[in-house]
């Protein structure tokens, strides 16, 4: 049965077989673009420090007020 709560089950039942944890796996899949797909976005380079931090709050970071943008944009590729 489909979890009420989780806005993309398909995305968020990939990320759990995948290895991520249900808390992680549901952070993910409840962002507002969960699973959007389009090319539209630009690449973390050409993204400002300011949108990567904002970006990392939405899939919950953590220490990120400490990072500059390098390590932003490290953690949002490995999260």
């Amino acid at each position: 049965m489909p979890d009420p709560r989780i806005k993309n089950e398909a995305q968020y039942e990939a990320l759990v077989k995948k290895g991520y944890s249900k808390e992680k796996s549901a952070r993910i899949a409840n962002t507002p673009n969960a699973g959007e797909k389009g090319g539209k976005a630009k690449p973390y380079e050409e993204w400002t420090k300011e949108e990567l931090y904002e970006q990392a709050k939405k899939v919950g970071v953590q220490g990120r007020s400490y990072m500059n943008k390098k390590s932003l944009i490290k953690s949002l590729r490995t999260n």
